[in-house]
């Protein structure tokens, strides 16, 4: 990792005057007063070490309490009570105030069964109400515990960190409702963390009158972290702009319930659980208080979920709006670490993506960690603990002057956590691929030619289909495919493609579905599981309604026979496609693992004339290495007009020369010279050609005969 210096700095805050000075300089806000024996934390290369007598656990102090939220959301007319719990240094019972690392849960107490049979029945028709689900049994209630959790315990209480967690609402020992993704779940972290603060009150029992305080021992400084659900809640807390939160590292985080069950208004399930929607996942959760059950099942679940998750149609609405972070993230704060995974189809990369999109735009600190494996996957303990190091004790260990964003490259080589200046790749650029005909067996996917001509067709397998495997390695009139040309270079993807389809459906609703893939196919094929594995074959993926095609919030019926225009956003990624692969674009309907399953026979026609992929390659157009035959001529030469330009290389075994294009069915003249003029500027921006060579090929190109 890069380091600001590479001199080697040990910092030690200890009870003695020119510590205090030292403490200023650091920019800690408060006394970070030490024990009177001397101890306190220290710091080596901006990073907080392990303290033996911080390591000693047997001197830990932990605490369990209730902190007095500002909700009532189970109705019985009582402000709601968090419980939590505390593990700290035993020196904060001598006068060591330290920072908290703090995680929130609502899994802690337990869960609810994953028996398949309380999922939703994927089995209907499109656009029809769907069948009734049953709930799964109650978790049972655990009213004897003592403790919330013990994450995070081991790697920040040696360092000088105190850890606290807490259950969410309506699970474990809280009270409250469970709601998946409402005010509450922000504004109970939010408690806590004022608790720390000294501004809202913590009690000894869930129902008592005897308060306990944590501005004795606590800096008021908090930064949160947690995986998935406990990821989703640090940004929960931190849309609420609440004071004394300072930083915060989401892991997976979902942050927008619409996106982890819907997408671009198809009804999606998140990968590896089939039929799951938000309101089996209130369910899931659903361990609090059994007296408090029937009430919160009643107005969440019932009159809430039920009424407006929408399984029928998927469409965007205020329900979903109401749980989507991306309309609070101006209330945040805290400076945030996001980490996330190219390959998690549970809680996808784009949950993460748009966020910090948003963070950067309006100023917020913000530093991205991303990876090639599955869901989950923490950034390493130093480039945690440097972001804790600096934002929660001040040490001025220049981390905010790291690389904006980290990729874990594994994919031509041994796994290195790489630097960039920012993901997107800055260098990356979109190019445009089309589509040849032959998809039913192997059609060609290129940016060295104009788009194919003709409708081609495939037929949805629905509740019979299988996977994106089986799909991609047999020829089949289910599925669409379209391939390169063999890579004679690695091709580096950087952002978010987009696949536009002009599209004809024989039934007024169809899914859509589309795979970018890396050929030959070396995960599992047949009917087995494309979202298991930590890497698959599976670039990116995406899915749309095309009824959803002109809004999210209102369905249009498709017209039969009637074709109209549909754009498909696939998964950000960032993935290096190693030389000797193939990129092929699969269009299908049904995709078992993620959307519904009506009856087989409807007919997806595709017209390739005005479809296109739009993949962002970093060096743009010309890095793509897809040439099957190479012009090697000497000089440039358009339709047999010889420039006299140096035909020079450019990535793999492509030249200048192929990326003319002298030699497709251009429908007019003028058209072919801009697309000229287009090429030159990219070579000239790439250092290719020279400014004064520019004149040299329009001229060539303007004097042929291509287009005539």
């Amino acid at each position: 990792m890069v380091r600001r210096s590479a001199r080697r700095r040990v910092i030690a805050l200890v009870a003695v005057p020119c510590a205090a000075a030292l403490v200023l300089s650091l920019g800690v806000a408060g006394p970070a007063a030490a024990s009177p024996d001397g101890v306190g934390p220290v710091f080596v290369d901006g990073q907080a070490q392990i303290v033996p007598e911080f390591a000693n656990s047997s001197s830990w102090i932990r605490q369990q309490l209730w902190v007095e939220s500002e909700f009532d959301s189970d109705g019985d007319g009582k402000l709601d009570r968090m419980h939590v719990d505390v593990t700290r240094p035993g020196q904060t019972a001598d006068g060591l105030k330290v920072p908290v690392v703090y995680e929130t849960s609502p899994y802690y107490a337990g869960t609810a069964s994953t028996q398949s049979q309380y999922f939703w029945n994927v089995r209907q028709e499109l656009g029809e109400e769907p069948p009734a689900r049953i709930s799964p049994p109650e978790i049972a209630h655990r009213s004897t515990r003592t403790a919330v959790s013990t994450s995070e315990v081991n790697t920040w209480v040696p360092r000088g960190f105190a850890v606290v967690h807490s259950d969410s609402p309506g699970t474990g020992l809280s009270q409250g409702c469970p709601t998946v993704g409402g005010s509450n779940e922000s504004l109970a972290p939010k408690a806590v963390i004022d608790w720390l603060n000294g501004r809202a009150k913590g009690y000894t029992s869930v129902d008592g009158d005897v308060e306990v305080s944590a501005t004795s021992w606590a800096t008021g400084k908090v930064g949160m972290t947690g995986t998935s659900y406990n990821g989703t809640l640090p940004l929960a807390a931190a849309t609420t702009g609440v004071d004394g939160l300072e930083a915060i590292i989401p892991i997976a985080p979902n942050t927008s319930y619409y996106h982890y069950y819907r997408s671009n208004g198809l009804v999606r399930n998140p990968g590896g659980w089939v039929g799951e929607d938000i309101d089996y996942l209130f369910d899931y959760i659903h361990s609090g208080f059994p007296e408090r059950r029937a009430y919160c099942i009643e107005q969440v679940r019932v009159n809430e979920m039920n009424r407006f998750q929408d399984r029928k149609n998927g469409d965007y609405n205020d329900f979903w709006a109401g749980r989507d972070y991306l309309h609070a993230v101006g209330g945040v704060k805290a400076a945030t670490l996001m980490a996330h995974a190219f390959n998690d189809w549970n809680v996808m990369p784009e949950h993460s993506v748009r966020i910090t999109e948003a963070l950067k735009k309006q100023g917020t600190p913000v530093q991205m960690y991303f990876h090639q494996g599955g869901h989950g996957g923490a950034p390493p303990l130093d480039m945690r603990n440097r972001w804790f190091s600096r934002y929660l004790y001040g040490v001025d260990n220049g981390v905010e002057d790291d690389a904006r964003a980290w990729v874990t490259r594994n994919e031509t080589g041994p796994s290195q956590l790489t630097p960039y200046a920012d993901y997107p790749n800055p260098a990356a650029k979109p190019v445009t691929m089309v589509l040849k005909p032959g998809g039913n067996t192997t059609g060609e996917l290129t940016s060295l030619a104009l788009p194919g001509t003709g409708v081609e067709s495939l037929v949805d397998a629905g509740n019979t289909a299988c996977n994106a495997g089986t799909l991609a390695t047999t020829v089949s009139d289910q599925r669409l495919l379209y391939v390169s040309p063999e890579l004679t270079a690695p091709v580096h993807i950087s952002g978010s493609a987009t696949v536009t389809l002009r599209m004809a459906a024989s039934k007024a609703a169809a899914n859509l579905s589309v795979a970018l893939v890396r050929l030959p196919w070396t995960s599992a094929s047949g009917c087995t599981s494309s979202t298991q594995g930590s890497t698959t074959s599976i670039i990116t993926r995406g899915w749309a309604d095309p009824q959803n095609r002109n809004s999210l919030t209102e369905s249009e019926p498709l017209v039969p026979g009637e074709f109209v225009d549909v754009t498909v956003p696939l998964q950000p990624d960032d993935q290096v496609i190693p030389a000797g692969y193939r990129i092929g674009l699969m269009v299908f309907s049904t995709d078992r693992e993620f959307t519904l399953q009506p009856a087989p026979g409807t007919v997806l026609d595709v017209d390739l004339a005005a479809t296109a992929l739009r993949l962002p390659v970093v060096g743009g157009p010309l890095a793509m290495p897809i040439c099957a035959t190479t012009d090697t001529r000497a000089t440039v030469v358009i339709g047999g007009v010889n420039s006299g330009v140096a035909n020079g290389s450019l990535a793999g075994n492509c030249t200048i020369n192929d990326h003319i294009l002298d030699g497709e069915q251009w429908s007019n003249h003028g058209q072919f010279v801009t697309h000229v003029n287009e090429v030159v500027d990219q070579l000239i921006a790439a250092g290719v050609l020279k400014p004064n060579q520019r004149g040299s090929i329009v001229s060539a190109a303007a004097r042929s005969g291509v287009g005539k």
